[in-house]
């Protein structure tokens, strides 16, 4: 009777809702508007909030800022959660893949404030990099105060930024969006159940993503469902009840359907790309130039020699690990050549001459005609064409080799970046899993950059395919 009580004063009688009701339904391969009621009214989004604490949890996870197996130490504040939760004790240690399951599918906000901890330290901090997300995705109208989604004051959104926000999760994460169509999962304390299981289990090809509910927000739904090659995306505010809420957002699907052309060409949406924080600007995700396409570089100062030999010992003993001979799976370049290749890549240079001003510039041309060895630049290797996950309209990517473990993979990212700073310093390091290996990708780089970068490793021994947009 206690936790009924404490449900009723947290959230109130639980078949009423005054709140304001708002729908947005999109085609979600193109992106098309198909219908659209108060979508820009700024409201409490309830646990639709978790799909962001989600989003960034995966961001992090494709950058290396965590694991899934990362032990997450649960503290006092995600305990104390209010229902829906998982039950998480002070203390206790779960891996970050329960507490991401348990956010999904049972909806728990301890899990979810977890999360956020876990990622920035503190959930105001993790808050304030959901609002950077918010701001990346063109999520203009949303206004993150926490991971979970409970009423805060200036906590909102709209029904149109959830939509987008739903197209990224499906677009950015396919890997992880198989979550939200789970009926029951493991959540590592125990199984939970989907929070969505009528939808899932009474709407054709349902298959997500997020419901919500508080007494301010009433019952709110981002729905997505895929019938042959048409797939809508459609979200709900406001909704009276479950039942209600169910059966709004199926009508809503069945006019995207009936409105939706049968064939359109998909238009996935741009990866967003944050600034960094406390940088007080806004990313441009348009993909347009808005000055020169080819910025400076900007300069490095190079290592200390004791820092460049120890670096060079770690990489050469990690990379030899990492490109162990499989025969099941061929490695894109010998393990040999590639540790001593990406090792030897640390020896400073010599350092350039000076030339003392007021030296007769026609005398210097001449000598260095007379002393260099003339460069003959290789022939044009083919090029990949595929879909890669760019930022800031950068479509193109390298391709460093394939291996037979994701751990390989990512360890030869990690030292070929750190070998070749100037070129990929900006660019993303994503690994892929295909049917024959996991490929090693650098992503988001300009066509002239990923050209100049493979042609910097292959002077070095380093095999290396240039991937286009496609």
């Amino acid at each position: 009777m206690r936790a009924i009580f404490l449900i009723f004063l947290l959230f109130g009688p639980v078949t009423v809702s005054a709140a304001p009701y708002a729908a947005m339904v999109v085609d979600a391969r193109s992106g098309e508007v198909l219908h659209s009621r108060n979508a820009d009214t700024r409201l409490h989004p309830a646990s639709l909030t978790k799909m962001m604490t989600l989003y960034v949890a995966f961001d992090a996870i494709e950058k290396g800022e965590i694991s899934l197996d990362t032990k997450v130490k649960i503290s006092r504040k995600a305990a104390s959660e209010p229902p829906s939760k998982l039950g998480l004790k002070a203390g206790q240690k779960v891996a970050l893949r329960y507490l991401i399951r348990a956010a999904a599918v049972k909806s728990a906000n301890d899990a979810a404030t977890a999360i956020g901890e876990a990622i920035s330290g503190s959930e105001a901090a993790f808050a304030r990099r959901m609002n950077r997300m918010a701001q990346a995705m063109g999520m203009t109208r949303s206004t993150f105060k926490n991971a979970h989604g409970l009423t805060e004051t200036g906590h909102l959104s709209t029904a149109r930024d959830m939509t987008v926000l739903g197209r990224h999760v499906f677009y950015d994460f396919p890997e992880y969006y198989n979550l939200f169509s789970r009926r029951s999962t493991n959540a590592g304390v125990k199984n939970v159940s989907n929070t969505n299981r009528r939808l899932l289990n009474g709407y054709k090809g349902a298959d997500g993503i997020k419901t919500g509910f508080t007494r301010a927000a009433g019952y709110n739904l981002v729905a997505s469902a895929e019938r042959g090659n048409e797939r809508v995306i459609a979200t709900v505010f406001g909704g009276r009840s479950v039942t209600w809420r169910t059966t709004r957002i199926a009508e809503l699907l069945d006019m995207g359907f009936q409105r939706a052309p049968t064939r359109v060409a998909v238009k996935a949406p741009r990866k967003p790309v944050m600034m960094a924080a406390g940088s007080g600007k806004t990313k441009n995700t348009t993909g347009l130039v808005n000055k020169s396409p080819r910025p400076i570089g900007r300069p490095s100062a190079s290592p200390a020699e004791e820092v460049l030999v120890a670096m060079a010992g770690e990489i050469k003993n990690a990379l030899a690990e990492a490109a162990v001979e499989d025969t099941t799976i061929p490695a894109a370049a010998p393990a040999p050549v590639l540790a001593a290749s990406l090792a030897g890549a640390f020896i400073r240079p010599s350092p350039r001459p000076v030339i003392a001003q007021g030296a007769a510039s026609a005398n210097v041309v001449e000598a260095a005609q007379s002393t260099a060895t003339p460069t003959v630049r290789p022939a044009a290797k083919p090029v990949v064409v595929t879909r890669l996950s760019t930022s800031g309209g950068r479509h193109w990517g390298i391709n460093v080799g394939r291996y037979n473990t994701r751990d390989k993979a990512e360890r030869v990212l990690l030292q070929t970046a750190l070998v070749e700073m100037s070129t990929l310093e900006t660019a993303l390091r994503k690994v892929v899993r295909s049917p024959k290996g996991w490929e090693a990708n650098f992503v988001g780089l300009t066509e002239d950059t990923a050209d100049m970068a493979c042609r910097r490793l292959e002077a070095q021994n380093v095999s290396c395919t240039p991937v286009g947009p496609g």
